[in-house]
């Protein structure tokens, strides 16, 4: 019956070793030269990318199980969203997850381009805007995204596959760091010294 939402995450895992060998830029380009290396570089970027947006999102909208909260049943009123009804107490939760990980989301796509976001590659270090707040923004808006799906449609499975996706966020994002080094060198040292990886610093 859950078939679906498995598929998903295994279509998730099995894009992460696309991603890891996109973002080796240096490395492609030894193998392949500078104009090839960055090309195949960039679909690999393009199809991991993609690939784990759509496979997380079936994990959301996959069919599961619900969870509930019984001593807040009595209290959620059930707000009607195209044939689908929401827990009032879970759409509240659910928007204070939302809404600052879409903003984090949006505005570090919009700071390295849209280009740089699907490729995973950029010509310049960027630390200014929410890239000063932590180093990976769009990742930590997506796992807030995440929590914040997960109550709105109050899918168990999802909601419980958090942890793992908060291990995957980190591997992929420490991945990333080790070829940023690479090609900034101690210009991403200095930076990653100066700003937290995922969790802001109060």
């Amino acid at each position: 019956m859950y078939i679906w939402f498995f598929i998903c995450v295994l279509g998730a895992f099995a894009v992460i070793p696309l991603h890891f060998l996109s973002v080796e830029h240096l490395k492609l380009q030894d193998r392949y030269g500078t104009e090839k290396g960055t090309k195949v570089g960039e679909i690999y970027g393009l199809i991991s990318g993609w690939g784990f947006f759509f496979f997380w999102i079936g994990i959301w909208v996959s069919p599961q199980p619900r969870f509930s909260i019984p001593i807040l049943q009595n209290l959620s009123v059930l707000v009607p969203v195209v044939n689908f009804s929401i827990p009032l107490f879970y759409l509240i939760i659910s928007v204070f997850f939302l809404i600052p990980g879409v903003w984090l989301a949006i505005h570090g796509v919009k700071k390295v381009t849209l280009r740089v976001a699907e490729t995973h590659r950029t010509e310049k270090l960027v630390t200014t805007g929410v890239y000063s707040i932590v180093r990976h923004p769009q990742h930590l808006g997506a796992l807030l995204a995440h929590v914040g799906i997960s109550f709105l449609f109050s899918a168990w499975y999802s909601l419980l596959f958090t942890p793992l996706m908060v291990v995957l966020i980190y591997l992929i994002s420490r991945k990333e760091e080790e070829e940023l080094i690479k090609e900034f060198g101690k210009e991403y040292e200095d930076y990653k010294k100066k700003v937290p990886m995922l969790i802001p610093r109060l």
